[in-house]
């Protein structure tokens, strides 16, 4: 047999022989014919015939489909299926159906939700879950673009302390406040320089513990960013420009002997026309300063800029008027004063927080514009007065500083020490507090903001006497007007909003103690160990009563629950991260162990972690 398939073998594998002419042409010399492909031709014809029967099936229905598709529906029970068959997912080569199903939520009220009778799990909807668990979720593509769900129990930060706290430099984390742009911030006065709250009333006041928080930012800006970039465009000396000036107005350099420098002096005719300028394209250095003394009240600076986006153009003044803020179509006007003639200021002014305050506040066109688009086109003055010292920069923070400073030093009650409040304010349960009341948060900011001053000054015993000073709502009950309560007749508290009964509001009360704290760093003998004393007797209570603000899942905002015999006032996520913060800066100067320990459970908190149950 083996024999017999070699044999095959070499037969399929040899060669094939040739068909010689000779014997090709005999066949067809005998008329042999070559059989005609009508197989093939009848198939082709077929073929066509059948396309073009099928292509107009398809025409046709398709127009009938569309014709009646405004009363074309499918039959629910073909729909389901599809629907189940749609949402169908695939894991491992398997796919799983999701049906609906009702749940009951304590059996109060139902949500729709999905149903994996395979695995027997069950889809609650996360808009559901983010309301009743107070949680947030998103959805986010990585660079593969590949989904990804994120869910957060708090967007809160929790900020980690660079070192020991040091009342010289940084207070907590505040370089990254920008309270000027703040939506509640009316705008920064000129005649202040300082912002105006309208938190608790449209008008707009000034609110103590906002402005400490404008200086204390500002300070701490100061110490984090680079040093600012600064333009001097004139200083009547070696930098000058080159004005524009009408016939009818004049402009000269005079020397000044108290100043020991010489200064601009301009007079205008009345009327723009007659406005003395410099025409300029500067982006990016928006801070303007200039030393200036107006004579008449028909004197002005006024600044032009244009947001190179929308080429719009706005112009803003400032003039020697009684005058928060006025807009006047693409006129912004802030008053400098009533009492701004005939004296030398410093102003400080951030152009872009003016035009976007100036843009907000005109209801016509609530803009946000973006600092990087704007341009300052030209600078001017009208009527008569004299100018110095013209600079634009990337920031001064130093002289939003000052400013701040400045503004408690001028008004402190001189009675009570206090910087208060000139506005209502109503705590649900608690009696409302009339204006005139002091906040130990306001009290300690500006405490804070002083002493600083006092140590960055060199000593200016101004800010040090009105540091002081403030001290004395710290031992004045809030029912006499002082801003100290008492923990069940024994623990001593610092109250943020001096209440009856008292509402022990927490951060609030950590502020107060951080402003003791700077003032015991920072001042001379007896005024530091009346800060330190004050300090220790609130680190005291805070050590006793910090465990009743904890709720096994975070924190409260205040004891009402106990004072008022109510539920409690749950901290937001955001006061929450504040408790935590202030927790752990206070933990690099107290090495109290609960301290420190408090704040990594209330941390661990804001992932979702919860005290252990019984």
């Amino acid at each position: 047999m083996s024999k017999y398939l070699s044999s095959q073998r070499d037969a399929l594998s040899a060669p094939a022989l040739p068909v010689s002419r000779e014997i090709r042409e005999p066949l067809k010399s005998q008329g042999v014919k070559q059989r005609e492909p009508l197989v093939f031709f009848i198939m082709r014809l077929n073929l066509k015939a059948v396309l073009l029967v099928l292509t107009v099936a398809v025409v046709v229905i398709t127009l009938g489909v569309y014709m009646r598709c405004a009363a074309f529906s499918f039959s629910p029970d073909l729909v389901r299926p599809l629907d189940r068959s749609a949402r169908q997912s695939s894991s491992g080569g398997e796919t799983t159906a999701l049906h609906d199903i009702e749940c009951s939520i304590n059996q109060e009220y139902t949500v729709h939700c999905k149903r994996d009778e395979n695995a027997n799990e069950v889809y609650v909807p996360f808009s559901f879950l983010r309301n009743y668990f107070d949680v947030s979720g998103a959805v986010s593509t990585n660079s593969n673009e590949v989904a990804k769900f994120n869910w957060v129990h708090s967007t809160a930060k929790v900020n980690l302390p660079r070192g020991k706290y040091d009342a010289r430099g940084v207070f907590m984390y505040f370089e990254n406040y920008n309270v000027e742009v703040r939506d509640r911030v009316k705008c920064i006065s000129a005649a202040e320089g300082v912002p105006v709250s309208t938190q608790w009333e449209k008008r707009g006041y000034f609110y103590p513990t906002q402005i400490a928080q404008f200086a204390l930012s500002h300070y701490s800006k100061n110490l984090t960013e680079p040093a600012p970039r600064v333009r001097v465009l004139e200083d009547g000396d070696g930098n000058q420009m080159e004005w524009s000036t009408p016939k009818t107005s004049n402009m000269s350099r005079i020397w000044h002997h108290k100043f020991n420098t010489s200064v601009v002096q301009f007079e205008t005719a009345p009327g723009y026309e007659g406005v003395i300028s410099i025409a300029l394209n500067q982006t990016l250095d928006l801070l303007l300063s200039v030393d200036l003394l107006l004579v008449t009240n028909s004197s002005s600076l006024m600044i032009t800029v244009q947001n190179r986006d929308t080429r719009h153009t706005y112009s803003l003044h400032y003039i020697p008027a009684d005058l928060l803020l006025s807009v006047q179509d693409t006129n912004i006007y802030y008053g400098l004063g009533g009492s701004a003639l005939n004296k030398w200021r410093h102003i400080t002014r951030d152009l872009h927080i003016d035009l976007q305050k100036g843009v907000m506040g005109d209801k016509r066109s609530p803009l946000k514009i973006r600092r990087s688009d704007l341009e300052v086109i030209s600078i001017g003055f009208l009527g008569l007065g004299f100018f110095d010292n013209i600079t634009l920069s990337t920031s001064d923070h130093l002289a939003h500083f000052y400013d701040a400073a400045e503004w408690f030093v001028h008004n402190q009650d001189p009675k009570t020490g206090g910087w208060t409040n000139p506005v209502r304010r109503s705590l649900n349960g608690f009696a409302e507090l009339r204006p005139g009341w002091i906040s130990a948060m306001g009290q300690g900011h500006a405490i804070s903001v002083l002493a600083r001053a006092y140590w960055h000054s060199g000593g200016d015993e101004r800010y040090l006497r009105a540091a002081a000073a403030g001290l004395q709502p710290y031992r004045v009950f809030s029912r006499d007007g002082g801003v100290l309560a008492q923990f069940m007749d024994k623990f001593y508290w610092y109250e943020e909003y001096p209440t009856t009964p008292p509402s022990y509001v927490l951060n609030g009360f950590i502020y107060s103690l951080l402003g003791l704290y700077d003032l015991n760093s920072t001042a001379p003998g007896k005024i530091a160990r009346e800060a330190g004393k004050l300090f220790a007797q609130g680190m005291h209570s805070l050590k006793k009563m910090l465990l009743l603000f904890d709720t096994g899942s975070g924190t409260s905002y205040d004891l009402r629950h106990l004072s008022l015999g109510v539920a409690p006032n749950l901290a937001r996520w955001d006061y929450h991260a504040t408790h935590v913060n202030q927790l752990l800066l206070l933990a690099t100067i107290d090495s109290d162990p609960l301290i420190a320990q408090t704040a990594e459970r209330w941390k661990g908190y804001m992932f979702g972690r919860r005290a252990k149950h019984n």
